[in-house]
């Protein structure tokens, strides 16, 4: 376990983090620095912990609709994987029909050329 010192809203402050995951836990003090940073410039000196709660909301805000996208994005994943193994389904079975049908058609192309070949050719066989 790793210690580092952050800064948000000007004042530092000293966070745990899993040993590797300093540079982005610096990433991310200084994303919610920027976005108090804004907030400040929008609405002026409104309160250190008001600025901080609106940045916090704001940032819940943007993973939320994140989330919300990442699971219409999965559901519409699956959607799409549903109906490609369809679709495969029916291009197997299809082909199982068009084989069916070369073969039956084999057949009867078979049994009329032995039927000519007794018949007309006598006994010549015939293409």
């Amino acid at each position: 376990m790793s210690h580092i010192n952050v800064t948000i809203n000007s004042r530092q402050y000293r966070m745990a983090c899993e040993d590797g995951q300093e540079p982005r836990l610096l990433k991310l003090a200084e994303d919610l620095e920027s976005r108090i940073g804004e907030l400040r410039g929008k609405f002026g000196e409104i309160g250190d912990q008001r600025l901080e709660v609106m940045a916090a909301l704001t940032t819940s805000d943007e993973l939320l609709d994140a989330n919300n996208r990442i699971r219409a994005l999965e559901e519409e994943l699956n959607s799409l994987r549903n109906v490609r193994a369809n679709a495969a389904d029916r291009a197997r079975a299809t082909q199982a029909a068009v084989a069916a049908a070369l073969n039956a058609a084999a057949e009867r192309i078979e049994k009329t050329t032995q039927v000519l070949n007794r018949t007309v050719g006598n006994g010549i066989a015939i293409g």
